[in-house]
């Protein structure tokens, strides 16, 4: 039975006229390649090539070998090339994340991934307040401090902490409430929601509790409420991880610092809306945030057990 690979071969010879040309295109010593074609000669029993030292070329029986042959061996390459594409992952995946991802998901990073994976496209849509994940056709979400549906598919990153925090500006202003029911009475920072709800649930010496805030600025980045919080427009409850540095420098003061908002599942997490098996494109790009989020986020861990 003739061995294909041999077929290959002889044919690049021809094509390229030479077997040191052929050699270099099939990336192979040119010895090796004169050996394999002596030996497709000695199955056939006829010889396929007229060589010199300055020309080879086929012979009638090679040439018939060649023109027989060629074609379908171009279509079984094509496919297999176009089989290998296939599996190459490829498309657009569509992403939404804090508003202030970027300020610790560097741009390098893309640069990185785009490297691997030059099929592969991503659409960001950064905002702080919770998406509808099916109607917006997301499909993955970074997310955090936001409950997610036992609907979906999530991978967590980190747990995370939110803290009331205001600046020394504003404290200076309005003493700092010293009680949880004395909260009602101050101005507090919020995250814009639909629901238009204004309380925050928090745990502290009594567990959990729920207190009805006079929210009297919402934006739904992040970043903004922590600007506006350093700036002394009130007390806001912020993350953690963001707010741990501006109190080491000064900026910011924690506020009743008994009480929190606490919560592995409404910590950083990574929510699929596919349900298996995930798109190779989408797979590739949640396990690169993985890899990444994992190095820059404090108490992060790829060992979180994930939840369908």
């Amino acid at each position: 039975m003739l061995d294909l690979n041999d077929l290959a071969m002889f044919v690049q010879v021809v094509r390229a006229g030479s077997f040191s040309e052929a050699a270099r295109r099939l990336r192979m010593p040119a010895n090796t390649l004169s050996r394999r074609i002596d030996q497709l000669e000695g199955q056939l029993g006829t010889r396929l090539l007229h060589r010199s030292t300055r020309k080879l070329a086929p012979s009638a029986e090679g040439q018939a070998l060649f023109e027989r042959y060629a074609p379908a061996l171009d279509q079984i390459f094509e496919i297999e090339r176009l089989h290998a594409d296939a599996q190459t992952p490829s498309g657009s995946v569509r992403v939404t994340a804090m508003a202030g991802l970027f300020e610790f998901f560097r741009m390098e990073w893309l640069v990185e991934f785009y490297r691997r994976y030059p099929h592969i496209s991503i659409n960001f849509l950064l905002d702080d307040t919770p998406t509808d994940l099916i109607a917006e056709r997301i499909d993955l979400a970074l997310r955090m401090g936001i409950e997610t549906g036992s609907s979906f598919k999530v991978r967590r990153l980190a747990p995370n902490a939110l803290i009331l925090a205001a600046s020394p500006t504003y404290l200076a202003r309005r003493p700092a409430p010293r009680t949880l029911r004395e909260l009602a009475e101050h101005d507090c920072l919020t995250i814009s929601n639909r629901q238009g709800r204004s309380t925050w649930r928090l745990q502290g010496p009594r567990g959990s509790q729920e207190v009805s805030i006079n929210s009297r600025f919402a934006v739904n980045d992040m970043r903004v409420l922590v600007q506006a919080c350093t700036a002394g427009l009130g007390i806001a409850l912020l993350p953690q991880l963001m707010t741990e540095p501006l109190v080491a420098k000064g900026q910011l003061v924690r506020v009743l610092p008994s009480y929190r908002r606490a919560s592995t599942e409404l910590g950083l997490q990574l929510v699929y809306t596919s349900r298996p098996p995930v798109p190779p494109a989408v797979a590739v790009f949640a396990d690169f945030l993985m890899e990444k989020m994992s190095q820059t986020v404090p108490g992060s861990s790829q060992s979180h057990a994930g939840r369908e």
